[in-house]
């Protein structure tokens, strides 16, 4: 792969104490503390050792094996791996519950994604573009 296309990935160490907004657009593993509210278009690994709380994450993608608090949004796909601890709802194109995991909260599955910036829009907007399954204008 040739450095143009090669995707970054960065880790928040396992004693980082994350307070505030991340965004990103790379891939992203949290093996520390974090709270507040993340913003992603890349992937999002949450490992055993890391323990979340947000009001919101949303990302391409989320592999968690740790613990998460907070409602997760997911275009792609939510996987919750064996000894995973969640706890809020979580909207998904796919999603895997592994056995030995701990979920409590509501599922909403995404049949097609609405063409809508997530990040452009209230969020009020972008889950009513989620229920009519419509393009949103602006």
């Amino acid at each position: 792969m040739d450095k143009e296309n090669e995707k970054r990935f960065t880790v928040l160490g396992a004693d980082t104490d994350f307070n505030g907004v991340l965004e990103f657009s790379d891939d992203v593993m949290i093996t520390g503390k974090f709270s507040g509210t993340i913003k992603a278009s890349g992937s999002l690994e949450i490992a055993k050792t890391a323990v979340c709380n947000v009001d919101t994450m949303s990302a391409s993608s989320i592999v968690i094996f740790g613990t998460v608090s907070g409602n997760i949004h997911a275009e792609e796909r939510v996987e919750i791996c064996s000894g995973a601890k969640v706890t809020g709802d979580i909207t998904t194109a796919r999603l895997r519950i592994a056995d030995n995991t701990d979920f409590e909260g509501q599922v909403t599955m995404l049949d097609t994604i609405p063409d809508v910036d997530l990040f452009s829009v209230a969020s009020d907007e972008y889950k009513q573009a989620l229920v009519a399954k419509s393009d949103f204008v602006s």
